[in-house]
């Protein structure tokens, strides 16, 4: 099994794709029909979309986590919330612009 989409939806879009950016992804953006323009990335070996927040939509607790190279330039930019060692690798909780808990660690 394989991810292939994940998308989240967040309060201030321009902010969560500067945030993903600082992480390397590379966004593209789209508009399908009459739907929200969002940003698309393809980056990582799937679809990872940045949508808005709709106004009657509640903002979720979802927690995602990325492995990357230059962790440490990344972790500069950022403020760690918590950081733990598993499996030997350490582990770094950043929070996203929308308070989301995102998993760091160096690929």
């Amino acid at each position: 099994m394989k991810i292939n989409l994940l998308v989240l939806r967040c309060k201030e879009l321009e902010a969560s794709k500067q945030f993903y950016e600082l992480l390397g992804f590379n966004f593209v953006k789209e508009r399908h029909g009459d739907g929200p323009t969002h940003y698309s990335s393809q980056d990582a070996g799937f679809v990872f979309e940045l949508y808005p927040l709709a106004k009657n939509e509640a903002l979720d607790s979802s927690r995602v986590g990325f492995s990357l190279n230059g962790i440490q330039q990344v972790l500069s930019h950022v403020k760690t919330v918590s950081q733990h060692e598993f499996n030997g690798r350490q582990i770094y909780i950043v929070q996203d612009p929308d308070g989301r808990k995102v998993e760091l660690s160096e690929q």
